[in-house]
């Protein structure tokens, strides 16, 4: 198909070079967005309250507007949904994304403006394959479909002015009718509520297809993967689909699986491409297959602000802009959107791998760590730790979660880890020594606890029963690709819930 890559990269030279603006110019692209941002929103209440007419630098932007998570402005989205026009974005917002993030019991909805999903979620999945194209001019993309695979929920009424649904439900709802020639499964498929049976439907229909690139959450694409090979009889996918080369992925981190994927897909050409995009906004795109580092995406009607984790809890938290963050530094992510999220803590953390240009790894979540002994122990070390040791055990992890065992009257604190394995480690003990020491090596928080055990011992090893998580994803109604299984907790609430189930037979 090199002809109709060359076509397409000619459609999309001005978006190449607006790319590579991107890269020299940083600052200067985000001061456009800020201006544009307060200036299209000066009229509406949220203009006119912190009046963004008269704000002329962002210093005094920070200065008036307060830092705020969903709680805080959950009463102004109420009022949208019902049909209240011009309160956090110009005009009325029909759509709303239904996002529980890590399965909390209250669900959160993001609203999803016209300016959102065109040059925020949409141009973040064209500039995925702009880019692409350009790391892999030979590509054969074009020659089949992308199978996608969002969360089970159906677009729901909520009212006689909006709806409401998964970000991936929302966006294959208003995809042009000429995407149905290029993506699998058909929209009626795709927005079946009922995961089972969505499941079997995907499974039937896009194995008749040439799928030659894949787009979603690697942890739920695991099931329907699987659900191919054993409606198939295949060994590995290449044997369904011969000519599959890419996997764009997000939501989860792929580390615990990415062997998984290589013994599924067993090809030295498999590209896997990650991309950062959430309910609140599409944020940053791989743009070196060799390089973990995502680049982040300046020109999407996003303002970004990074908040040193020393400042979380604080009335006035002090927040950085591009050119005063540092390397290898853990930051709350802080945004301001074209769909009316104004200083909206979105509660990732993120690190910079780069600076010139601007590359973002995801290190972890505001609220989803352990720190009851003052560890800080962070995903991106329970991933190294959990990897290092599966390396040294033969083991293969399908879902996990952690939470703090608590000191108590004769005991010291230790972390109790409940792991679902996809192949069990040939020793348990050896696995946990691995992860403990791991941990230490990588957090020196961690390190200094465990001294000695005089604060914290070692970890405990809880094995899942086969199916574990899902049961309780289903249970919760949960299932599908926006929700996500808690890695870390600083209570002990979800681990609780999973051990009581655990022990049912």
């Amino acid at each position: 198909m090199p002809i109709f890559n060359d076509i397409f990269s000619f459609i999309n030279s001005k978006r190449l070079s607006q790319l590579e603006r991107m890269r020299r110019e940083p600052e200067a692209m985000q001061e456009e967005q800020f201006r544009y941002l307060i200036g299209k929103a000066a009229g509406t209440v949220i203009g006119k309250n912190y009046d963004f007419a008269g704000i002329r630098s962002v210093a005094a932007f920070k200065e008036r507007v307060p830092v705020r998570d969903y709680d805080a402005m959950m009463p102004d989205i109420i009022r949208m949904r019902q049909g209240e026009k011009n309160i956090l974005w110009p005009g009325d917002i029909k759509w709303y994304a239904k996002s529980s993030g890590t399965t909390s019991s209250r669900s959160k909805f993001i609203p999803i403006s016209k300016e959102a999903l065109n040059d925020c979620h949409y141009q973040g999945g064209k500039d995925s394959l702009v880019i692409y194209n350009q790391l892999r001019p030979d590509n054969q993309l074009m020659g089949g479909k992308t199978l996608t695979l969002g969360g089970s929920h159906q677009i729901n009424n909520f009212s006689d002015h909006s709806l409401y649904g998964d970000l991936s439900a929302i966006l294959i709802e208003n995809l042009p009718f000429w995407t149905s020639f290029v993506r699998t499964p058909e929209r009626e498929i795709a927005l079946i509520d009922e995961w089972e049976k969505k499941m079997k439907l995907i499974t039937e229909t896009t194995i008749k297809e040439n799928v030659t690139a894949m787009a979603g959450v690697p942890s739920w694409f695991l099931v329907l993967l699987k659900n191919v090979l054993q409606h198939t009889g295949k060994q590995n996918l290449l044997e369904v689909w011969p000519n599959l080369e890419l996997f764009i992925h997000g939501g989860v981190s792929f580390t615990p699986y990415r062997e998984q994927y290589r013994e599924l897909i067993p090809s030295d050409q498999m590209a896997y491409l990650e991309t950062y995009n959430a309910s609140e906004g599409f944020f940053a795109v791989q743009d070196d297959l060799k390089d973990p580092g995502m680049l982040l995406m300046l020109d999407y009607g996003v303002f970004f602000e990074f908040m040193p984790l020393s400042e979380l809890g604080e009335t006035h938290p002090h927040t950085l802009q591009l050119n005063e963050v540092e390397k290898n530094k853990d930051y709350a992510l802080i945004i301001s959107t074209n769909g009316g999220l104004w200083r909206y803590m979105i509660g990732d953390t993120v690190r910079f791998t780069s600076l010139r240009p601007y590359k973002i790894i995801i290190s972890g979540r505001t609220k989803h760590y352990i720190n009851a002994f003052g560890e800080e122990l962070m995903i991106e070390n329970a991933e190294k730790g959990l990897q290092k040791a599966c390396e040294a055990t033969g083991a293969r992890i399908k879902e996990y979660t952690a939470a703090p065992i608590y000191m108590g009257a004769e005991a010291k604190g230790s972390h109790q880890w409940l792991i679902e394995f996809e192949r069990a480690p040939d020793d348990n003990n050896k696995f946990m020594q691995e992860l403990d020491a791991t941990l230490r090596e990588v957090n020196s928080d961690y390190d200094a606890k465990r001294y000695k055990d005089i604060t914290l011992e070692p970890p405990h090893l809880e094995v899942a029963r086969p199916g574990l998580f899902f049961v309780w994803l289903k249970q919760k109604n949960k299932l599908g690709g926006q929700n996500k299984v808690p890695r870390l907790a600083n209570t002990r609430e979800y681990i609780e819930q999973l051990l009581e189930l655990n022990r049912v037979k």
